[in-house]
């Protein structure tokens, strides 16, 4: 029996929950995606609500200040730091709950039956949506993309309502107990493998965060190995997805994160576009995380080992091929809708969300 399942987020972050309301529809269950503000870079939206997201010099600072706390040491609890907090909380809460409460009307948002609160975020700083939830019976899972789970942490209250959390984030493993890891989803249908016919090997590094991917370290690398090797380096910021999806296409090689100094390790949803183009990825992992992902297809380096490793490929067109295959067939293996449908659906029935009939 087909199920209604409904994603809230604040945003449609790097389109991955709305990829996973997509892979619901595929698996043939009524899905949506209702997000509180509009995303920033160029990825689809379903249902947003477009409230006023501050963007003034305190509200960036504020934000900026939260992104650099990546510690990961012990969970945290979100919350108001200081009575100015609080009382913003409070008034955000009173302006927007018009606004909200109307999009529950309009799309009876009260008639799903699974709720995933994608950032494990409700529509209010108050929970109010949550509890009438639980008030009705309705099921309640928690998924956590990064650093809501780092560096603001969990709602304590709403982390007590969910049935089930999920992280696509290893090493939020270790910091909360109770939570179930699950392979983000990835349309893999929507990417082939593209025969390159570059005379110099063009390699791409596209960061949204230059500090947590590294960037200044990998340009230093890169130049160095463009006094030794025929290469053209991609540097791309700032930039509209749609123009790096037809400039990553064509390029032999890419680089995701190394030398981060934010804490940054391991592979996302840029990663898995280029395996799904068949583009070998050289990206930083930690020792637990490379065990975690056994028999995984990244070019795993470090900032000290990333020039030796990257012309081991520049040099050895066989071995960029075997990289490419293995790479693609990893991606399909554990990131295509039908193998992440296949473990969320296990978890379902494991934790009573929904039935074996379903």
């Amino acid at each position: 029996m087909p199920l209604k399942i409904l994603h809230i987020a604040p945003q449609n972050f790097a389109g991955m929950p709305l990829d996973f309301v997509k892979m619901h529809r595929r698996s043939g269950h009524e899905s949506s995606l209702v997000t509180l503000y509009r995303n920033t870079l160029d990825f689809e939206e379903d249902i947003c609500l477009g409230l006023p997201l501050p963007t003034g010099r305190r509200a960036k600072a504020w934000r900026d200040r939260k992104a650099e706390d990546q510690s990961a040491d012990i969970l945290k609890y979100a919350g108001a730091k200081n009575f100015a907090e609080k009382l913003y909380f409070k008034y955000r809460d009173f302006k927007n709950r018009s606004v909200i409460n109307d999009a529950v009307k309009r799309y009876s948002l009260f008639d799903f039956d699974i709720y995933h609160f994608d950032g494990g975020m409700d529509f209010f700083r108050d929970l109010s949506f949550a509890r009438e939830l639980k008030k009705r019976n309705k099921k309640i899972v928690c998924c956590y993309f990064g650093s809501d789970l780092r560096s603001r942490g969990i709602f304590r209250e709403l982390d007590e309502m969910s049935d089930l959390n999920l992280t696509v984030e290893f090493d939020h493993l270790s910091l909360h107990k109770n939570i179930h890891y699950v392979f983000f989803p990835f349309d893999l249908k929507a990417f082939r493998i593209s025969k390159k016919n570059n005379k110099k090997l063009k390699i791409i590094h596209s960061p949204t965060n230059r500090k947590f991917k590294g960037t200044d370290k990998i340009i230093n690398v890169m130049n160095e190995i463009e006094k030794k090797r025929e290469i053209e380096f991609i540097l791309l910021e700032n930039t509209e997805r749609s123009k790096v999806l037809e400039i990553k296409k064509e390029c032999d090689l890419a680089i995701d994160q190394v030398g981060g100094e934010l804490g940054g390790s391991g592979y996302g949803k840029n990663s898995i576009e280029n395996l799904s183009f068949g583009i070998p990825t050289f990206t930083e992992f930690t020792g637990d995380y490379l065990l975690f992902l056994e028999r995984n297809p990244f070019i795993h380096s470090t900032i000290e080992t990333l020039e030796e490793n990257m012309i081991k490929l520049i040099d050895n067109e066989d071995l960029r091929n075997d990289v490419s295959a293995k790479g693609r067939k990893w991606a399909e293996d554990h990131h295509s809708f039908e193998a992440v449908n296949k473990k969320l659906t296990e978890y379902y029935r494991e934790f009573n969300i929904s039935s074996d009939d379903n």
